[in-house]
Order: C-alpha cells, then structure tokens, then sequence
C-alpha cells in the first residue's frame, strides 16, 4: 500500500477521534461545557440546572390557595360557589393563564418560558366540592388546577372519592399530596411519621392516579428547614403559604396565598400584593 496514502489515513483517524472525545466533554451546542446536570432531562438530554440562588432570584408566580367551597358560616378558609366563579371569570377576563407545577418547575430550574401571566390555582383537603363544583368551574374557563389530597379522607363524607381524584388527573389537574392526616411537618420525629404522613401515602395516591406524584403542600403552611430538606428527597416541589421561603431550598418552599370571600378587584390586589404586579 502507498505509504502517503497510509499516513494521510493515520492523521485523519487521529482527527475524528479528537473531535469525537471533545463533544463527549461538552453539551454539544458551542462547545459549552455542563456545569450542573439533571440526569432526568426528556429523551436523555443533558440540561443545566439554575442554582438555588438563582431559583430564589426568579420573579414569583401568583399561586392561590382555596380551600372550602361552600356557602355557609363566614371564614377564611370558605368562599361561595359564586365567589370562586367570579374569581376564575375575572383571572380569564384578565389574561390569566392557569399552570401546572411541571411548567412552574421547569420555569424556576430551567428558565423555561411561561404563559403571559400565569397563575396557579391550588386546592386543600381533598374537599369534594373540588371535584364537583371548581373543577368544572375552572374547565369552563380553561383552567386546570392542582388538588392536593389529604389521604386520611378517601372516600369519606363531604371528601372527594378515590374515583373523583383518579377522574381530576385523567382530566388533566394535578394530583399533589397533603400529609395522611394534616400533621404538621415540623412534628415528623423519626423515620416512622415520615413513612406515615409521606411515604406511604404517596405510594397509594399514585396508585390511585397512576402517575407519580411529585407535589406537596404543607398542612397548615407550616415548615422547617429540616423538614423542606427531607421532603426534597420526595417531591420536585412543595408548597406553603405566605412564610417566607427558605433560600436554600426554594423549590420546597414555594408561597401561596389563601383566597377568602373577597370581590373580584379584591383577589387581584391581593395577588399583585403578595406577588408582584405582572
């Protein structure tokens, strides 16, 4: 064989192998190398992850907290059937768009760009009036919610059915978890209350809804850092109230607001109050 044609070969195997091992140590998109990675990332793709300071940075997004649906003595906790109708028409007639804590969760670790003014729309306590009156409400609007199931009260009078809970995540709300039994987290002593009020049920609301559930409110809003460490072993995200975030852990320490009776015009300054005008 013509010895310039074997050295010319040599030199080119040399070249590929090169340019082979240096895409191996980038993300292949200008050269630019990885610096934190979510081995979680769609179809295996590596994707950077923003810092827990930069998380804590980002703008936040409005999240509403309801809880009874009712009409009935008067709470802080309860807001009429017609309240919450006038509350999702003046969030559509406003340009709300209602998110999922996927999108939410994307936008904060991955700067993933989010409807023109999103809102999320929660719900505690596993309430039946959530399957039969918000639920529906929020569709007619084209909302969709996130229904977090105390699961001490499956099947239980003026609480939502294992099929209700099945039924909102087939229609598309999420599915998050509030305890076994509204014990608060700072009151988790040892690995049993953890296996208790977390573990277990997780596993069951999951199998209820048959996806998993990476979501958590606290009961009562109430947190501790020790407590937001632990829980980040379970969910993506997990949500208070208006306690202020702990910066370490933003993601488990997201805030909410508790909607009461209140108008229209009252709900939005209530939100640009605690959130920001957006």
């Amino acid at each position: 064989m013509n010895k310039k044609y074997i050295y010319l070969s040599a030199i080119l195997l040399m070249f590929v192998v090169t340019a082979c091992n240096y895409t191996n140590k980038t993300n292949g998109s200008s050269g630019v190398a990885n610096v934190a990675v979510d081995t979680k990332g769609s179809a295996g793709v590596k994707q950077t992850k923003n810092t827990a300071a930069q998380i804590y940075a980002k703008q936040e997004v409005p999240v509403l907290c309801y809880h009874r649906i009712s009409d009935g003595t008067k709470s802080d906790y309860r807001v009429s059937q017609a309240t919450f109708t006038s509350h999702m028409k003046i969030l559509s007639d406003s340009g709300y768009h209602s998110i999922s804590p996927a999108q939410l969760y994307n936008y904060l670790v991955y700067n993933k760009t989010l409807p023109e003014k999103p809102v999320m729309i929660t719900f505690d306590d596993s309430r039946v009036e959530h399957a039969l009156i918000a639920a529906p409400v929020m569709e007619k609007f084209g909302f969709k919610g996130v229904f977090f199931i105390m699961t001490i009260t499956y099947n239980k009078k003026n609480y939502m059915t294992t099929e209700q809970i099945a039924g909102l995540a087939k229609a598309g709300h999420t599915i998050g978890l509030h305890s076994w039994d509204h014990t608060m987290v700072t009151k988790y002593k040892d690995p049993t209350d953890w296996l208790k009020q977390v573990a277990e049920p997780k596993t069951k609301l999951e199998k209820i809804v048959g996806k998993p559930v990476e979501y958590w409110a606290y009961p009562n809003g109430v947190f501790d850092h020790k407590g937001a460490e632990e829980l980040s072993k379970y969910f993506k995200l997990s949500f208070s109230l208006s306690t202020k975030r702990d910066s370490i852990l933003p993601l488990q320490t997201v805030r909410r607001i508790i909607v009461s009776e209140c108008s229209q015009q009252g709900l939005l300054k209530a939100m640009h109050r605690s959130f920001g005008k957006k």
